[in-house]
């Protein structure tokens, strides 16, 4: 009969592994749903970290053998981990921001669908933003490129290896501004033929003032909006898997940091 001998040191590299995965897949917009289980989010972590713990080094610091030492850098991988969840839903929230920037403009931006993802209400355009870019994400095969990164995470930085520093910080916040850049970058097309839209309107409202100018700007910006919407289409997936293949370098940089 075939035996197993594990011993404790790989026990506990597994359970290090195990909780840096854990984090990112909890905060990937694909697996962090309430509609995908947590058992199959949890099966996934600990397959993902049998197949890396061959790769790495079974032997952890001295310092690991302490039960406090061993808490905080727990608690250090389930942080780092969570980081990089958070820098790719970092795009996701910057692609849902465009499609509610459009939304408004167009006026319909009241008109929001429920987001089982988030359990709150959203735009219309924004989660049909959101659910291309998961597509985008997916087609692409940028998933390849996150687990890549995510093995790359551990040549970088082993288990316990994380040292949090103001540069690291910095990316954070530097990454959390990248939303806004994403909104405005995919957003723009809808958004300036939108208000050109407005301000042809306004100078019709001028010149012929017997228009009923606010009767024809409703359906006008809607169909107008929806028109470019598709056009723009295009553009939006070449955007998106540019920014997905280059997001690689993007943890990398916030590793090294870390």
């Amino acid at each position: 009969m075939a035996s197993f001998h594990i011993l404790p040191e790989q026990l506990q590299m597994l359970f290090l592994i195990f909780l840096r995965i854990g984090a990112m897949i909890w905060l990937l917009p694909v697996f962090d749903g309430r509609s995908v289980p947590v058992l199959f989010k949890a099966g996934l972590s600990l397959g993902m970290s049998l197949l890396l713990l061959p790769l790495l080094d079974p032997v952890l610091p001295p310092a690991a053998g302490m039960s406090v030492a061993f808490g905080l850098g727990a608690a250090g991988e389930v942080l780092l981990g969570a980081v990089i969840g958070f820098a790719v839903r970092l795009i996701f929230a910057g692609v849902q921001l465009a499609g509610q920037l459009a939304g408004f403009q167009m006026g319909i931006g009241i008109a929001n669908v429920f987001d089982p993802v988030t359990s709150s209400q959203v735009s219309v355009i924004g989660q049909f933003n959101n659910l291309l870019a998961m597509v985008i994400f997916m087609v692409t095969n940028a998933h390849h490129l996150f687990l890549r990164a995510v093995a790359e995470s551990f040549r970088l930085i082993p288990p316990l290896g994380a040292h949090y520093s103001g540069a690291a910080a910095w990316t954070v916040v530097d990454l959390s501004g990248s939303m806004f850049v994403i909104a405005v970058q995919v957003g723009a097309p809808v958004v300036v033929v939108l208000m050109l839209t407005s301000i042809a309107l306004g100078i019709m409202a001028r010149t012929v003032p017997q228009m009923n100018v606010f009767f024809v700007a409703a359906p006008a910006n809607v169909v107008v909006g929806l028109i470019f919407i598709g056009l723009s289409l295009p553009f939006f997936w070449t955007y998106l898997a540019r920014f997905f293949r280059d997001f690689a370098g993007v943890v990398h940089t916030l590793l090294k940091t870390l």
